[in-house]
């Protein structure tokens, strides 16, 4: 019985394909599984299996073709109920569809709310390497943190479907391995690599022919190659900068702008900037705004369109915070806690928030409803090496000041090194974002949508004042800068509130009562 084999779905958003290589030819007998072509998607080289045993009829594309998802890609006589004979099979055909039966994708997962793609960090395994179950095996960084990525079964890592740099989709192919089964490592390695030599010895012809040879076939995805017909471009004149010459839509932006001879003459190794650029002239260096830096600057602009901010400012005595931490802090750091002042301040920010809820709300976009949030998740901002961070403290209002100090040790650790989990990053009510800590006295903080508030604290100071008896006595004073939605929050209720807050770290005996 004939029948199409319709190119299913590859990867979300993917509509269509390059056909690299076929496995098989017309008139081949191939078995459930067996790989039948090599497409190439814009993310990553897939295998197209086959999902019945039978002989080939048809192949509907040839080779270097773009197949579209959805329809056919090539035509089969399916067999009937009996298996075929083994007898009448050769060892290197019944190896392959044997072990390509074990080769399994692994499928980048969610990995934080919201997130769709990811960079590559850090391949923490090579092609070839035995990997174990749960074993790590790249680092990736999302909008949000550096996150590791584990193996889900033991097993030996057939393909890296990206480098390190690039940009990978979640839902789509990551890596490749070959689960570990009752097969000998020789089969398996055999019949693996088969079809994967072929693409192999292809590569380097391929390379040294892109640049120069206007009949060569270029490396580069669909997508790519559209936009270089759009750009009216032979794309086997531009240099592919990636791996085995592939072009990514950089190369042809830079061959646009550089011209075709001057680029087309040299190697991606060989050309320099002074070839098309003046002498004297200043040079410029361009960035990919990427990861966490994009996200940011995605968040503010959309809070800062949306929410109407104003900022309320006032200074606050922490001379008595102070002495009480200097006294406690060599008892508790013997137990392994190290007590800073943020825990203080995140705890007085807590009791305060009872008695003014509306600080621990959010708002819908059309303002029409809000919500009044009972845990208290408190967000401090941090300055970490990918960028800034606001992991959150969950459940402020049932932590004591040892509770929040060990855990704003644990997070502000994790962030600085980027890697805090995504549920750290999830669900923050109000923020502080403690700009003393490098300096600087006040600040109008951007709010943290969809969050109504966040406070800036200043850099700690000793300055003068006058006390009880109009006598000047050196003070430790901080400059504290308040942002607020002014939709939902006026300048009466943020003063209030902040009076209160300021008294629980004034006077430290007062905050120690409030507790519960």
């Amino acid at each position: 019985m004939s029948k199409e084999f319709i190119l299913p779905d590859i990867g979300e958003g993917i509509v269509e394909c390059e056909l690299v290589e076929w496995l098989v030819n017309v008139g081949d007998e191939v078995k459930e599984d067996q790989p039948i072509c090599d497409v190439m998607t814009d993310k990553a080289l897939v295998q197209i299996p086959a999902v019945h045993d039978g002989v080939i009829t048809q192949l509907h594309y040839a080779k270097g073709d773009i197949a579209k998802v959805h329809e056919p890609l090539f035509a089969m006589d399916v067999a009937g109920e009996a298996p075929a004979p083994v007898s009448n099979v050769s060892d290197s055909d019944s190896v392959a569809p044997t072990s390509a039966a074990h080769l399994e994708d692994f499928i980048l997962p969610d990995i934080g709310e919201g997130i769709v793609e990811c960079e590559i960090v850090e391949w923490l395994v090579s092609e070839g390497d035995e990997i174990k179950e749960d074993q790590a095996v790249c680092d990736v960084m999302t909008d949000k943190a550096l996150v590791q990525i584990p193996a889900k079964y033991d097993g030996v890592v057939e393909k890296l479907y990206y480098q390190k740099g690039d940009i990978a989709q979640v839902h789509s192919p990551l890596f490749q391995m070959r689960l570990g089964a009752d097969h000998s490592p020789k089969q398996d390695e055999l019949a693996v690599h088969k079809p994967q030599s072929v693409k192999e010895s292809k590569a380097p012809s391929t390379q040294a022919t892109a640049p120069a040879k206007v009949n060569g076939k270029a490396v580069a995805s669909p997508a790519v190659r559209r936009r270089a017909r759009e750009m009216d471009i032979d794309i086997t004149l531009v240099p592919g900068s990636g791996k085995n010459g592939r072009v990514f839509k950089e190369d042809l932006e830079r061959f646009a702008q550089g011209g075709n001879t001057a680029v087309a003459q040299a190697t991606p190794a060989q050309v320099e900037p002074s070839a098309t650029t003046p002498v004297g002239a200043g040079s410029t260096r361009v960035e990919a705004i990427r990861g966490m830096k994009a996200a940011m600057a995605k968040q503010m602009v959309a809070s800062v369109s949306t929410i109407p901010h104003f900022t309320y400012s006032d200074e606050i005595d922490l001379t008595e915070l102070i002495a009480l931490r200097k006294s406690l802090k060599e008892q508790y750091a013997k137990q392994g806690i190290k007590l800073t002042m943020m825990p203080f301040f995140i705890k007085a920010l807590s009791l305060a928030i009872k008695e003014f809820p509306i600080l621990n709300s959010q708002v819908n976009d059309e303002c029409t409803e809000i919500t009044y949030f009972d845990d208290h998740n408190i967000g401090m901002a941090v300055d970490s090496k990918l960028g800034l961070l606001v992991p959150n403290i969950k459940q402020c209002q049932n932590k004591s000041i040892v509770d929040v100090a060990e855990a704003v040790t644990q997070l502000t650790d994790a962030a600085r090194e980027g890697r805090v989990s995504p549920n750290d990053l999830k669900g923050g009510t109000i923020s502080i974002s403690n700009i003393g800590a490098i300096g600087g006295t006040t600040a109008t903080p951007i709010i943290n949508k969809p969050e109504v508030a966040i406070v800036a604290l200043g850099k700690l100071q000793h300055l003068p004042r006058f006390d009880a008896q109009g006598n000047v006595v050196s003070r430790s004073i901080m400059q504290v800068s308040w942002s607020g939605d002014h939709r939902v929050i006026d300048g009466g209720t943020i003063a209030r509130f902040n009076n209160l807050w300021k008294s629980y770290l004034e006077e430290p005996a007062k905050m120690m009562m409030a507790m519960r």
